[in-house]
Formats: structure tokens, C-alpha cells, sequence
């Protein structure tokens, strides 16, 4: 009997040992994945966390190339050829070299666009206006000297102080470097006074010049901008787009620059 009992209470105790070896084991096995899950978790939120720098860079990047490339496309439209304003404000580079191609044996005109003129002058013959022609055109830096000294001798000999005479010249001819005809794409048409105004010539030129890309560059009321008195005799290419642009808005192309501007940003 009381070796019955011993037997017993070895085997109880050998199975108290596997059953606590056992839960031993499982809470071992419930660590071990706690672990492993939180690893995951862990791994899951610096994958996300990569992910959203990454997409965060990417984006900042994209954002930045595209402001880039708006610039760039601004800079375009503003810095085009036949776009480049030249003014009183606005003189032309020291080392600017006029891309030329000749209208006839005296008169020269930009080549990107004399084609254009010569075919807006063919078509008003056509039209039956055959009392047009180009009086002057491209200029040189020493011809826009010529002519602006005249100018001022002209009003000197009239009585006016240098001063005035200056200040007169500057409502018709602009100096030298700050002037359309230097750039080569101005023309003024025949006499080069008001009474072109009154012109069959002239009328056509205000319903037609911009399908050719050319605009009436120094308007009567935009005098107070372009310090420049009214001449309807002047006319200035700039490309049919703009051209047309330019007339449905009533700008000058100081205003038209700045409008530019504005839509970009």
C-alpha cells in the first residue's frame, strides 16, 4: 500500500513537471510573437514613415520643377524677340546684333518677320491702296544719332533752349539704343506725318495689320505710358497672337508686358 501511494505521488509529480514545463514554454511562445508583432508594427510605421518622406521629397521635387519650368515659360513669353520692348526706360544691350534681311535696296527689316510685312503691303495693293510704302525701317545706332541731333538743331534754330529742344525731340525720336527702329521691327509708312491718319492706307492698316502681326505702337491716348506723341504712321510687329491680343485688350505694349506678367504668377 505504501508503495502504491510512492508510485502515485512520482507520477503526479512528473506530470505537475511536464505541465509547468509546458506553460513554461507557451508564455515563452506568447513573448516571442508579442516580440515578433511588435517588430512588425514597428517595421510597418518606418516603411510608412520612408514612404511618406519619399512622397513628401517627390512631391517637393515635382512642386519645384514645376515652378521651374512656369518660370521658364514665363521667361519665354516675356524675353521672345518679337516681344522685346525698347523705350525710354528700356535700351538695347551694348552688344545687340539685329537679325536683318533687306526690303529693297535701302531698307532693312528683322528676317523673322519681313515676310510678313511684305506680304501685308502686297495684300493692300491688292486691296486697290497702292499709296503705301515703307519710309523708314531699321536704323543703326549711328543713323538714330543722325536723326535725333537734326531733330534737336531743328527746334534749336527755332528758338528753343537745348534744354526744350531736348525735351521736344524726345515726343518724336527716342536716342539712340532706346529706339524701334534699332531693334528692326518698326516701320513708319509714306510721309510720316498726321495726315496718314486720313489715309485709305491707314484705315486698313487699324481693320487688318494684326493678321500680320503688326500693331499701332504709339496710340493718342496711351501718350501718358509710351511718352511718345500719337503716330499713326508707326507701326511695330509683334506676332498675330499678340497682336490680336494686344488691339481686344486696347493696350500698348507697355501695358501689354505688364499684363503678361500678371497672368503668370
Amino acid at each position: 500500500m505504501k508503495k502504491s501511494i510512492i508510485i502515485i505521488l512520482i507520477f503526479l509529480v512528473a506530470v505537475l513537471i511536464i505541465e509547468i514545463t509546458l506553460l513554461s514554454k507557451g508564455i515563452q511562445k506568447l513573448e516571442e510573437d508579442k516580440t515578433a508583432t511588435n517588430n512588425d508594427i514597428s517595421n510597418i510605421s518606418i516603411e510608412n514613415n520612408t514612404i511618406s518622406n519619399t512622397n513628401e521629397t517627390n512631391n517637393k521635387t515635382e512642386n519645384k520643377g514645376q515652378v521651374v519650368e512656369n518660370n521658364i515659360k514665363t521667361d519665354t513669353v516675356i524675353n521672345e524677340w518679337n516681344l522685346k520692348l525698347v523705350n525710354y526706360e528700356n535700351s538695347l544691350p551694348n552688344n545687340f546684333v539685329p537679325q536683318l534681311s533687306s526690303i529693297d535696296n535701302t531698307r532693312k527689316f528683322d528676317k523673322r518677320a519681313i515676310e510678313k510685312l511684305k506680304q501685308m503691303i502686297a495684300d493692300m495693293k491688292k486691296d486697290k491702296i497702292s499709296d503705301i510704302w515703307v519710309q523708314s525701317s531699321y536704323r543703326s545706332i549711328e543713323q538714330q544719332q543722325k536723326v535725333y541731333d537734326k531733330k534737336i538743331d531743328e527746334y534749336i534754330k527755332s528758338g528753343k533752349t537745348h534744354k526744350e529742344a531736348e525735351e521736344l525731340t524726345l515726343k518724336v525720336i527716342n536716342k539712340p539704343g532706346t529706339s524701334e527702329h534699332n531693334l528692326g521691327l518698326a516701320v513708319d509708312f509714306n510721309y510720316v506725318n498726321l495726315e496718314f491718319e486720313n489715309t485709305k492706307a491707314f484705315k486698313w492698316l487699324k481693320e487688318n495689320a494684326e493678321s500680320y502681326g503688326f500693331i499701332l505702337r504709339y496710340k493718342k491716348e496711351k501718350e501718358g505710358i509710351t511718352k511718345v506723341n500719337y503716330e499713326p504712321w508707326h507701326w511695330r510687329y509683334v506676332g498675330e497672337e499678340h497682336a490680336k491680343k494686344i488691339n481686344e485688350l486696347d493696350l500698348c505694349l507697355e501695358e501689354y508686358i505688364e499684363y503678361l506678367k500678371e497672368i503668370r504668377e
